[in-house]
């Protein structure tokens, strides 16, 4: 058994209903969940945008402390940190899953994951670089971000249960507890850089270097889209196992991501058809009537800023510092 999942607040629905819409049709065997770290029970949707599946609430898997984390973190610090509870909560809730992937919900999978699944039965996890060749300019994101935002890219992580990997988990909850911040000066970015340890603390991992695997904004410089017979390919030899819409805002559609200045989807004209099928997926699936939903966790920007300036007030002289500026 064999179970995969996505986190998102309520704003991020159309997103996962697009990934979940991809794993049903891929790999219909695989059983997928969407952790929802919100809350329904004073949500009334219209009647059109009714999820037809069940939403796992982050309420519901028994996180200790968690009111303490929201005051601690914002939206998407959160959404981060709740990760590995969420492994944890699978395995100890599903005994017989003993493989269970994790997907950021701006993902489509476009092929069967058998490759993947066959790679944990051998490794106990499977981690994607962002990239597998150098860069050749100064453009964003480059190697320099890449080493403070970790070397794996984090919306994708899949692990096999075993007691190296229980521990690892277990482990990566603690950290995240109180260390999943967007603070790169102290070496943190959200859930992704403690991720540069699991090969380092469980020696069976596999770094998957298809690059088929993953293909987002940060590794476009390498990888070039095909299609042919209805399938996507990648640099013509590989096919395109999943795709990474990070930082794609269908109201903005000439913008590849807002997160990167290298490439203009008007200049890759390869991008054109993944890009467009994204779009009108996420528009049928409600993104506009979605993403104005607030987290019921998180307060208002202004609250949010005042408490972080409180608690640098209790620190070292250089954090306040950092929080004013953050104002």
């Amino acid at each position: 058994m064999t179970i995969a999942f996505t986190i998102c607040s309520i704003n991020y629905l159309a997103q996962a209903k697009t990934l979940r819409e991809s794993l049903a049709a891929t790999n219909p065997d695989i059983i997928f969940f969407v952790g929802l770290v919100d809350r329904l029970d004073e949500i009334q949707f219209e009647a059109e945008h009714e999820p037809d599946f069940d939403l796992l609430e982050i309420h519901q898997i028994g996180i200790e402390g968690f009111e303490d984390m929201c005051e601690r973190y914002n939206i998407t610090e959160l959404n981060t940190a709740v990760k590995p509870f969420y492994f944890t909560y699978f395995w100890n809730r599903y005994p017989n899953a003993q493989k269970v992937i994790y997907f950021d919900p701006d993902i489509i999978v476009f092929q069967p994951l058998h490759e993947l699944l066959g790679r944990l039965d051998e490794a106990e996890g499977v981690l994607t670089p962002h990239m597998l060749t150098p860069i050749e300019d100064r453009k964003t994101p480059n190697e320099l971000h890449h080493l403070n935002t970790g070397v794996y890219n984090l919306g994708f992580v899949a692990l096999r249960k075993t007691e190296k990997t229980i521990d690892f988990v277990k482990w990566w909850e603690d950290k995240l507890r109180y260390e999943c911040l967007i603070a790169l000066c102290d070496g943190l970015f959200v859930d992704q850089n403690w991720m540069n340890f699991l090969p380092v603390f469980v020696e069976n991992v596999h770094i998957e270097r298809s690059p088929g695997y993953n293909a987002a904004y940060w590794n476009l410089h390498e990888r070039n889209i095909q299609q042919a017979d209805s399938v996507y390919y990648v640099n013509e030899a590989y096919p395109l196992v999943f795709f990474h819409y990070s930082g794609y805002d269908p109201a903005k559609p000439a913008v590849l991501s807002k997160y990167q200045d290298r490439f203009d989807i008007a200049d890759r004209p390869d991008l054109h058809e993944l890009f467009r099928l994204y779009g009108e997926r996420l528009q049928a699936n409600g993104q506009e009537y979605y993403r104005y939903f607030p987290c019921a966790y998180i307060k208002p920007a202004k609250v949010y800023r005042y408490q972080r300036i409180r608690r640098a007030l209790k620190a070292p002289l250089q954090y306040l510092a950092k929080a004013v500026d953050s104002l």
